[in-house]
């Protein structure tokens, strides 16, 4: 469950794509079309930018084409409001996705965390929406989601990059900020005692990064990974992060190197 397209590859492409490719059954859903951005590096008003609408056609069709390399099987996007997510009516947005954990009965769900990564509002806004729909969805009093079972998820992840991934994440591209009602956020790294599971993604960087480049309305803010050597690609994608929100199936301090660790299918 996530806010834009690419987040699912500079994000979670690793993980995403592992499990694809060990045989999970991989379902994506998007809030927003990215219709706000900018295009190859040219705000809205500025010459050369195709409009809203037109970038928003062309952002989806850019989050297929990068699912697709991933291996995900299904993409929905819900088409809110880009930058607007957290204004939207969190019944309706709760009950839309609390509709989808119904349809696709997923074992694990991932999201970001509550800091949005780096305070992003609309990544913020699809943690809170998230969380609140896992609950929903295995409520049978919940209102807005008519003729579906109700279904339990069994294990529930928040992004969470310690800070050697920030910093690769950072010297690669830029320092991720986001000003929000005149205050500047910026990443705050997960503490290492923190983190529940880190997954060995090395093999899968070379997918991540060719998912990454499917979005190329956006390749002005990625053009540095292009010259970045495969070492430097490994340390930006070799491992994903995670903290275990909760899980029916397992529990304690280890830490995890799987998703999928306590369920048996």
């Amino acid at each position: 469950m996530l806010a834009h397209p690419d987040d699912e590859s500079l994000g979670f492409g690793g993980a995403l794509a592992k499990a694809a490719a060990d045989g999970v059954e991989v379902f994506l859903v998007t809030a927003t079309r990215g219709d706000r951005g900018r295009y190859r590096g040219l705000r809205a008003a500025e010459a050369g930018h195709p409009g809203p609408a037109a970038l928003a056609a062309l952002r989806e069709a850019e989050l297929r084409a990068a699912s697709s390399v991933l291996g995900i099987r299904d993409v929905t996007v819900l088409g809110y409001g880009d930058q607007e997510l957290d204004r939207a009516n969190p019944r309706e947005v709760v009950a839309e996705i609390a509709a989808q954990v119904r349809r696709v009965r997923p074992d694990v769900v991932v999201t970001f965390g509550p800091d949005g990564a780096y305070g992003h509002p609309d990544h913020i806004a699809i943690s809170q929406f998230t969380t609140a729909a896992i609950v929903a969805a295995a409520d049978a009093a919940c209102e807005g989601i008519e003729g579906m079972p109700t279904y339990a998820v069994s294990k529930f992840y928040y992004l969470a990059w310690p800070h050697t991934t920030w910093s690769a994440y950072e010297h690669a591209i830029q320092r991720l900020v986001a000003h929000v009602d005149g205050v500047e956020r910026q990443a705050t790294p997960w503490p290492d005692w923190a983190i529940t599971t880190v997954i060995d993604t090395r093999e899968f960087w070379p997918t991540v990064w060719r998912a990454v480049s499917c979005h190329e309305s956006q390749i002005a803010a990625y053009a540095s990974l292009a010259s970045l050597s495969p070492r430097h690609h490994e340390a930006l994608w070799g491992a994903q992060s995670f903290y275990r929100v909760f899980s029916a199936v397992n529990g304690g301090r280890t830490r995890e190197t799987d998703l999928f660790e306590g369920i048996t299918q």
